[in-house]
């Protein structure tokens, strides 16, 4: 993995010097904050050595390098995910890119099903927890002390200095938050009503197929890290309703503004 991520490195840093302060990982229907970044670079995942290639339609499949609030980012337009048929090494291998490129902080988005009772289409969840019910784990097999501990803490996955501030930001523009705790599970396919009530019984608010791997990668390697939800659909008894990809791009485009707006000032203040 050494030798990948050196090649890696050093193919970026052949196209531009640029040093990002901040990673954002962008997701499904998600990706309208790249209209916030003075972009300087543009680097298509196809031409990245060692880098997967988004096999989702709705994710663009490029790296971006630029400025928000005159902070030096570089964005994920579209990430990996395990559905694909991408290893748990594949899926995080750009976390450990970006943090080699210089990150400090880790942004993430996503889009999931609601699986609280209080929740409504459209809700916007801040995650303050995970449950990992995916069948392979980003760190099993040879531990790098260069990357990470053996075995990394993960009482503190979300960063509350963040999600405070990005509470205070929602409640200054009236934006409605909510704070949870996200499960992931593989996907591709959305989940049976038994499995809804599964995953609300044993505690989470949200469920989806993404960003678990890459909160794990990214606290491994120290970088503290602030995800943000969209419930695109509802897994509630009374509300489940079939739900297509369109959908779910169709409600995550329409609230995606209010969720950059919340990360655009985030990264401004920090």
């Amino acid at each position: 993995m050494l030798k990948k991520l050196a090649e890696t490195v050093d193919y970026i840093h052949s196209r531009t010097k640029f040093i990002p302060e901040y990673g954002i990982i962008l997701g499904t229907g998600l990706g309208g904050l790249v209209k916030e970044i003075d972009i300087a670079l543009e680097i298509s995942y196809e031409d990245i050595p060692n880098f997967p290639v988004s096999t989702v339609e709705s994710h663009s499949g490029k790296l971006i390098f630029g400025m928000i609030e005159g902070k030096n980012v570089v964005a994920m337009q579209g990430r990996f995910h395990y559905y694909e048929g991408y290893s748990m090494e594949e899926v995080t291998f750009p976390v450990r890119v970006m943090k080699m490129l210089g990150i400090k902080r880790l942004f993430v988005s996503n889009a999931s099903g609601g699986v609280n009772p209080y929740f409504e289409v459209g809700e916007i969840m801040i995650i303050n927890d995970h449950i990992n019910l995916l069948p392979d784990h980003p760190l099993i097999g040879k531990n790098y002390p260069e990357l990470g501990p053996r075995f990394p803490d993960m009482s503190c996955a979300y960063d509350p200095e963040m999600i405070e501030k990005a509470q205070e930001i929602a409640k200054f523009h009236k934006i409605k938050v909510s704070v949870g705790v996200y499960l992931a599970l593989t996907g591709p396919t959305l989940e049976t009503p038994a499995e809804y009530k599964y995953v609300r019984v044993i505690g989470a608010d949200a469920v989806g197929m993404s960003t678990v791997p890459e909160v794990i990668v990214a606290r491994h390697m120290n970088i503290p890290v602030f995800a943000i939800s969209i419930i695109t659909d509802l897994g509630v008894p009374g509300k489940i309703k079939e739900v297509s990809l369109e959908d779910v791009i169709a409600v995550a485009s329409e609230k995606e503004p209010k969720m950059s707006l919340i990360m655009k000032e985030l990264i401004a203040q920090l």
